[in-house]
């Protein structure tokens, strides 16, 4: 169908032209709101109408007719109709829709990606500061960050996946007194143990790797304990170091990874927050009140002005972040996203302020973000608020060793980012259709155990699936699968341009409908040969759209369940 639709869209550009021939509107087919109505859709006739000051319904009789004309039309268009105040509708020949089973199979695991684009993109997720294991909220981050990074290189960009963190900041200088009080003996609830201190067992985990003078190793740091329990600043290293070890296998067992990770304090030592604070300056966007150093951050749309650097001398939190972005910037990267909690929202004006301030050409609306909200876990019915290991709060490492990774990652992905969600890890233990990932791995699965058969049983050979005559493929559940695995490329780029990885996860969920539909319809392994053989190819390409949408995030496809 993907070549009948390019095709008609040829076919559309041209009628528009000999209709229309000023216009400039851009021709274009969606699906129908009914199924009843056809396979595609136009509204051009409508949005037509008033520049060129006609009836819509004249409009939309004369682009069918210039339609009727195109060898494309008379190739794949079964018929066409204008309804209400000037729709047109197409139904499609089912030889529009069987061709989609060639494309998937002819491109296997590369069936929706785009070619590359030489474009490139950064996607900065997770950026966790070393001070405790990864939350389930960081775990949400991780799950959209890295489905987005898939996303992106489906549509062509090379995709650099980046991790921001702190090791010099308050909070770890509380992590370095808090370890260097369990190191002395202290452990909370003692006098003496401070109000401020972390008190998860991990803490203690810290303490005894620092006395035993232990090797700590991470994917951008390695340090070795001197076992001194004076050594705070030593104190203060290994546990950063230990923490994002941790940070690492907690990662590593989500099945994420990192192209860099990026220090908040090089930008400092580097004398990047001087120079950005300088353009600032230099460009007249800045003033002095109070003692403190403001930007005028309202000349860009922002509520009110913002405090840069306070009167102590020290910067406020959104000065490094415009350096760091013009690093981004001048790294090469066309676009770039930021994964972060919604308590973020307030940083974005002021951060785009004083990107546009700096004057180094950094277009508007630069960089994009992706805000998601809580994540409540429910055990039980009741919700779950503590980890023993964290003191506080419920880990990503509980959630996977709850469940699983790719529970996990589905259910973190299964709704927009900007709602708040309730992980339930008994829902994610059940082992039928009610647990979504299930449902979708199971419709895998359930192919595979079909064509296994087709293979033993019937001595089929899934090589030669691909020569298979698709025009017996006519029945009406066979017709809705192949439409829904048309959609996939499309899908992919919207969700992409959207910013919107669960809309894979609302994909996977309708295409696995559609196939459990089909199942239940019509038998497979009949005696008719050559039918047999073409409903095995439909399935074939239906396991390999599932396989693909599944990888997009980060979630495996077993053969067997």
């Amino acid at each position: 169908m993907i070549q009948a639709k390019d095709d008609l869209l040829l076919a559309l550009r041209d009628a528009v032209a000999q209709v229309a021939p000023e216009s400039q509107v851009a021709p274009a087919f969606e699906s129908p709101k009914q199924a009843a109505h056809g396979d595609l859709a136009c509204t051009l006739a409508m949005q037509l109408a008033r520049p060129l000051r006609k009836n819509p319904r004249e409009l939309a009789q004369a682009l069918v007719t210039a339609l009727q004309q195109q060898a494309a039309v008379q190739r794949w268009v079964e018929s066409m109709d204008i309804a209400g105040p000037g729709f047109i509708n197409l139904k499609l020949k089912p030889a529009a829709r069987q061709q989609i089973v060639s494309a998937v199979l002819g491109a296997g695991e590369r069936y929706g990606s785009q070619p590359a684009q030489g474009r490139r993109a950064m996607v900065e997720f997770v950026s966790a500061n070393p001070t405790g294991p990864l939350h389930v909220g960081h775990g949400r981050q991780a799950a959209l960050g890295d489905a987005l990074c898939n996303l992106y290189a489906t549509q062509g960009w090379d995709v650099h996946r980046e991790f921001y963190y702190n090791d010099a900041g308050v909070q770890i200088g509380t992590l370095a007194t808090s370890t260097q009080c369990r190191i002395k003996g202290l452990k909370p609830g003692d006098a003496g143990w401070p109000e401020s201190a972390y008190n998860g067992d991990y803490i203690a985990d810290i303490a005894r790797g620092f006395l035993a003078r232990e090797t700590v190793k991470a994917d951008d740091r390695e340090f070795t304990a001197s076992g001194d329990p004076d050594d705070l600043d030593g104190i203060r290293q290994f546990a950063v170091a230990y923490l994002r070890h941790e940070q690492d296998l907690d990662l590593q067992a989500f099945g994420v990874r990192f192209d860099h990770y990026f220090l908040e304090s090089g930008l400092y030592s580097s004398g990047q927050v001087a120079a950005a604070v300088q353009k600032l300056s230099d460009a007249g966007k800045t003033f002095e009140e109070g003692g403190a150093l403001w930007l005028r951050s309202t000349d860009y749309g922002d509520d009110k002005d913002r405090v840069m650097r306070k009167s102590d001398g020290t910067f406020t939190y959104f000065v490094p972040d415009v350096a760091y972005h013009i690093d981004k910037w001048q790294r090469g990267f066309d676009k770039v996203v930021n994964v972060q909690g919604s308590d973020h929202h307030g940083t974005i004006a002021r951060v785009r302020a004083g990107l546009q301030a700096a004057g180094v050409g950094i277009p508007l609306g630069w960089p994009d973000y992706v805000l998601h909200k809580m994540v409540t876990v429910m055990r039980g019915g009741e919700e779950v608020k503590i980890s023993k290991r964290a003191g506080s709060y419920v880990t990503l490492r509980d959630l996977i060793d709850w469940t699983s990774r790719d529970a996990v990652r589905f259910f973190l992905i299964s709704r927009k980012a900007d709602t708040e969600f309730v992980f339930d890890v008994d829902l994610a233990l059940k082992e039928d259709d009610e647990n979504p990932v299930i449902y979708v791995q199971y419709a895998h699965a359930r192919i595979r155990s079909v064509l296994a058969k087709y293979v033993e049983q019937h001595g089929g050979v899934l090589a030669d699936l691909g020569a298979a005559d698709l025009s017996l493929l006519v029945e009406p559940t066979e017709a809705t699968l192949m439409n829904k695995l048309s959609d996939y490329p499309e899908m992919l780029t919207r969700a992409a341009g959207d910013l919107a990885p669960h809309d894979v996860a609302f994909y996977l969920r309708d295409l696995a409908a559609l196939y459990h539909g089909y199942y239940a319809a019509v038998r497979f392994l009949v005696d008719d040969a050559a039918l047999m053989r073409a409903r095995m190819a439909l399935l074939a390409a239906t396991a390999q759209v599932l396989r693909n949408a599944l990888a997009v995030l980060g979630v495996g496809a077993p053969d067997r369940m």
